[in-house]
């Protein structure tokens, strides 16, 4: 503690030079016409300190003494820079502009390259954009501000993982997203844990564990386009994160705390007049009562975020440094769910030997702890007992007393409502079957950057991501004795995921004449190894003595494993070359060769990928009308492979912990080819008004081929499963930008901005042995796919309808009334029936940012337009009886139906009871509970007021208001259909008893000294 204050006490101390300041008073006019100009940005240049001017062109400013420069910008003109030496008035004219998109941005390799002379399609989102609501998860903050970016949050909580897809679904069977590339270098965004039907929580992701403050920026590279040069890893696009860094001059302090309040916002309607009958958990009675209705609002708590940060940067011409500290404590809207993080940022940057060399270090240190992550799925989960606890009982009084001491066994055991193979009491979930993770992990870099000439560079780097992790899920005895066996149950992970990569790179840049060449070729190593640990699982073999959770307590028939979750070592090589022509043509071509251990022993370890790009500035070219003031034109194709999974070619034995060999079952793959992805995309980018108007849109089509399949093994070759290449997929679709700043007067101004995208997928073949592959869900729905059909389609048990078609399109061949028995219970039909596709026809986000002098709103609008959605939890309510539907029914004397019995005879009214009992349920009829997945949503609202202030220790501090996921302004599903219960490819578009959404209001401090 003595050497942090320490630390900080000097960092304020190098503040003292900056302790005295002027004022600075002027007039901003314009070279045209002399007229004053308003909402100018002036600002002391380098520092966050500044002023916008006043109708009449006038500013006022307190400037820090020393050597300190004014920059004055205004779109449409010139950037000015003067002086400030001793002066009280400085008066600036400003100069038209020609335009010219001349933005510098991150590209692949972490390599910086003009915006202009990009081949395919990139966006930016910088820092103010991914910290206007602070979410603890960075990437939740880009839904809706990219297009192309489909982003789904998982129902889990704080520090929940998030699944980030650019451009649709590319693999059967294998990853579909992007990779993650931090400051240029690949890194590890693991998810040790998802739910599923059955239960079981999210654990997380890589991506939750980077503290938010220290981004500066983040880039998507949506296609294999623009991702060649990453080789494989890079098949489904790339995510470029790039950090903050020391800046020179005088040492800069920030200061950031904010607080967040989280509600659960959309919960399923209830019914609480209807109790049950005879001891039974489900509530059918048809006698109305006076119970409670209360009880599952007030379940729920107000979740919170806390964040404080605090970051220290400067530096002198020579070196510049960075330094944070960032602190995150939560807690969920489940009782007794919390999560703490801590993450600790030291980055630096010195040259060397005459400025030639630079040398660059980072280190990124993050400790994780969560406790109770909020599960999903029927067993264990606490909300699923919560919603279908029977009305007449005292919830309150039972989930108080939720466990009582047992003499005959001296401990204590749980206090149920019926010995139900599902049912416990969420009390006893919640305190005696604790959930706990924690992770520690360390990302480390060191760059030695040589200028040997002007125009050429050598540079090599070397990164080390390294997490160590720890998941333990502890049974006490009187627990769920489907799951748990009468001593209790232990499940303990202990493992670490390790990232090691470096590379080489030389690049040369040259003008010859008209002529501009930049090229650059490399070499790159990584090894990963993926959870490498230990693990036990006791599950329905307890443990010898009752809760008491040690690998001592482990019975002897239970394993405990040595893991490897995958290792893969890769080495490659790349080169690139862009050649410029006269500013209006510029050609780039990508070539990398890639060795994969995954591909050991089957020849084709080996594989080569080109990519080709090719740009046109036309503005540069031909005479446009004068609104145009920029146009580009841009076609790209690439040929790449997507990952090789581990374990393929020759699976590996295993061995437990008795000594005895676990013999593999699957078919050595000797002849493995990677998947091939060939993508193409055309596109324009097209700036009006001196760059106040801006439409970009792509086209792209994407073809994956060789996807990793797995078949039955003809019987008695001694396995069970073998694997083949096979299968085509096809993505293609639109992406469209559209920004403007809509109003620029009188210090206002509107920046907006329209982001849409469609994408089309198509499951072209799969195999000649395969009609369908099954991908998740579970009784009576899932997620299949099939040739002719996409992924993500969905199938549900259906009605049974009078009208059949077996000619008729699927998801079509059942038309007209439901058939019902004599008893008025609906029949199903024997197949499950197409019922749409989860993922969305089409995607808009609209953002917006206003500004007036020092005030700012900043607002998003997500919309996700077609696509289905099913609730299993919806046809679990019903079947226990307590859906506000079902008790609608019974108020009503009977449900409204249109139905026919077998006979022919029509059937108006049918007993609610009967008719819900088959509807739901885990066996009932899925068709009844799919929904149109289409919202409209108010995602993002940001109100905040920055005070410029006078006292020389303060340079600035910003106040603001915030709300996440305020409102829906249209939406049908009874839940969030956006918020999925696990990341995983297999349970999208399912909701089984996953946590409710929440609406999240918070404040802002933010503190510049």
């Amino acid at each position: 503690m003595r050497r942090i204050l320490l630390i900080f006490t000097t960092c304020f101390a190098l503040l003292g030079s900056a302790y005295a300041q002027h004022e600075v008073t002027g007039t901003v006019t314009s070279s045209e016409d002399g007229l004053p100009l308003p909402g100018v940005n002036v600002i002391v240049q380098g520092t966050t300190t500044g002023s916008i001017t006043a109708a009449n062109g006038t500013y006022s400013l307190d400037v820090p003494a020393g050597d300190v420069s004014l920059q004055f910008s205004f779109i449409g003109y010139e950037i000015q820079v003067i002086p400030v030496g001793s002066a009280t008035v400085i008066d600036a004219v400003l100069n038209p502009s020609a335009y010219e998109m001349d933005e510098v941005v991150v590209t692949a390799l972490g390599i910086k390259r003009e915006e202009k002379t990009l081949t395919y399609s990139q966006q930016t989102v910088d820092s103010d954009e991914l910290r206007t609501t602070n979410d603890i998860n960075f990437m939740n903050s880009l839904s809706g501000k990219a297009a192309g970016v489909e982003i789904k949050k998982n129902a889990s909580g704080p520090g929940g993982s998030t699944r980030i897809v650019l451009r649709g679904t590319k693999s059967l069977t294998g990853d579909s997203e992007p990779l993650f590339v931090i400051d240029g270098i690949p890194m590890a965004n693991n998810k040790p844990s998802q739910a599923g039907m059955w239960g079981g929580w999210d654990g997380g992701d890589g991506l939750s564990q980077i503290n938010p403050e220290d981004i500066e920026s983040v880039s998507i590279l949506k296609g294999s386009n623009a991702a060649a040069l990453y080789g494989s890893q890079g098949a489904n696009g790339v995510v470029l994160i790039t950090t903050k860094s020391g800046t020179e001059g005088a040492t800069r302090v920030s200061f950031n705390t904010g607080i967040s309040f989280d509600n659960a916002m959309v919960m399923p309607e209830l019914q609480f007049n209807y109790g049950a009958d005879g001891g039974s958990e489900q509530s059918w009675s048809y006698t109305k009562g006076d119970y409670d209705d209360t009880f599952v609002d007030d379940f729920f708590q107000t979740g919170y975020s806390l964040i404080n940060s605090i970051s220290v940067s400067g530096g002198s011409k020579r070196t510049t440094a960075y330094f944070s500290y960032a602190n995150t404590t939560a807690r969920g809207t489940v009782p007794t769910n919390t999560y703490r993080k801590n993450n600790l940022t030291f980055k630096q940057s010195t040259k060397l030997a005459n400025n030639k060399v630079t040398v660059s270090s980072n280190i990124m240190l993050t400790d994780e702890k969560s406790h109770n992550r909020p599960p999903a799925g029927y067993y264990l989960n606490p909300v699923l007992n919560v919603y279908q606890y029977p009305r007449q009982l005292d919830f309150d009084d039972y989930y108080e007393n939720y466990e009582y001491y047992d003499e005959t066994r001296n401990i204590m055991l749980q206090n149920k409502i019926v010995n139900n193979h599902f049912i416990s009491n969420p009390a006893w979930i919640l305190n005696n079957e604790p959930k706990d993770d924690k992770t520690q992990r360390l990302i480390a870099n060191l760059s030695v950057g040589w200028d040997i000439t002007e125009k050429l560079n050598f540079s090599v780097r070397g990164n080390g991501d390294l997490a160590m992790k720890t998941y333990e899920t502890q049974h006490a005895a009187g627990s769920n004795q489907t799951n748990v066996h009468a001593n209790g149950a232990w499940d303990y992970r202990d493992y670490t995921d390790e990232l090691w990569y470096t590379d080489a790179i030389l690049r040369y840049d040259e003008n010859f004449g008209a002529v501009s060449l930049t090229a650059l070729a490399g070499a790159s190593y990584q090894n990963t190894v993926y959870g490498h640990g230990v693990s036990v699982n006791t599950q329905s073999n307890g443990l010898i003595y009752a809760n008491e959770y040690m690998f001592q307590n482990v019975p002897d028939n239970v394993s405990i494993n040595s893991t490897l979750g995958s290792k893969l070592v890769k080495q490659a090589i790349f080169a690139n070359v862009t050649l410029g022509v006269k500013e209006m043509l510029f050609l780039d071509v990508s070539l990398r060769n890639d060795w994969a251990s995954t591909l050991a022993l089957t020849g084709n370890e080996s594989y080569l990928y080109p990519a080709a790009g090719l740009t046109w500035l036309i503005h540069n070219t031909v005479n446009l009308p004068e609104i145009i003031s920029f146009a580009k034109l841009r076609g790209s194709y690439t040929y790449v492979g997507n990952e090789v999974p581990f374990n393929r070619v020759d699976p590996e034995n295993t061995i437990n912990a008795g000594g005895g060999i676990n013999r593999n079952t699957q078919t050595p793959f000797t002849d493995l080819k990677p998947e091939l992805i060939t993508s193409m995309e055309i596109g324009a980018d097209i700036r009006f008004f001196t760059g106040r108007l801006g439409l970009d849109v792509t086209y792209y089509n994407i073809v994956s081929n060789d996807q990793f399949l797995s078949l039955a093994a003809p019987s008695g070759s001694g396995y069970t499963t073998y694997f083949v290449n096979a299968g085509e997929i096809v993505n293609k679709g639109w992406e469209i930008t559209l920004d403007a700043i809509a109003v620029q007067n009188n210090g206002w101004q509107w920046n907006t901005a329209f982001n849409f995208s469609k994408n089309t997928n198509e499951v072209v073949e799969i195999h000649p042995d395969i009609n369908t592959i099954g991908m998740g869900g579970g009784e009576s729905v899932g997620i299949r796919f099939s040739a002719g059909g996409s992924m993500g389609d969905l199938y549900a048990s259906a009605f049974l309808r009078e009208n059949y078609d077996e000619n008729a399109e699927p998801g079509e061949q059942y038309t007209g009334r439901i058939v019902v028995t004599e008893e008025g219970m609906p029949r199903k039909t024997t197949d499950a029936q197409f019922m749409g596709n989860v993922e969305p026809d089409w995607v808009l986000g609209w953002n917006n940012n206003v500004t007036w002098k020092n005030f700012g709103l900043s607002a998003l609008i997500n919309s996700k337009m077609g696509g289905v959605v099913v609730s299993q939890t919806e046809a679990m309510l019903d079947g226990y009886g307590v859906s506000l539907r079902s008790g609608e029914a019974r108020d009503a004397g009977g449900l409204a139906v249109d139905a026919v019995t077998e006979d022919g005879t029509a059937v108006s009214t049918v007993d609610p009871r009967t008719w819900f009992l088959a509807t739901g349920d885990r066996n009932g009829i899925m068709e009844y509970y799919v929904y149109d997945r289409t919202n409209i949503r108010l995602s993002q609202l940001a109100l905040s007021y920055t005070l410029n202030l006078e006292s020389s220790a303060v340079n600035s501090m910003t106040f603001s208001v915030f709300g996440r996921n305020l409102f829906f302004i249209y939406k049908e599903a009874p839940f969030d259909p956006d918020l999925v219960m696990s990341t995983n490819r297999n349970n999208q578009g399912l909701d089984n008893f996953n946590l409710p959404t929440t609406r999240s209001i918070g404040i802002n401090l933010n503190i510049n000294f």
